[in-house]
């Protein structure tokens, strides 16, 4: 039976909600091993004269804890 636990990071993107969630895989890979899953909880942006700046995701990472 394997042991999982869930951590929450924030991330963001100047480009997409979608990249922004790639990101925080990405940093998040670099010092975790075997993530399974990604949910994402908040999606909010930045908006600045009237144009959204930054897409930002509020994620749930889910990762095997190893022996």
């Amino acid at each position: 039976m394997a042991v999982l636990k869930v951590i929450e990071i924030l991330a963001s993107s100047e480009k997409s909600w979608e990249e922004a969630a790639k990101k925080a895989v990405d940093i998040a890979a670099k010092t975790l091993k075997g993530i399974t899953s990604v949910y994402i909880q908040d999606m909010s942006a930045v908006v600045k004269d009237n144009k959204i700046t930054e897409f930002r995701v509020n994620c749930k990472i889910t990762f095997e804890v190893m022996d």
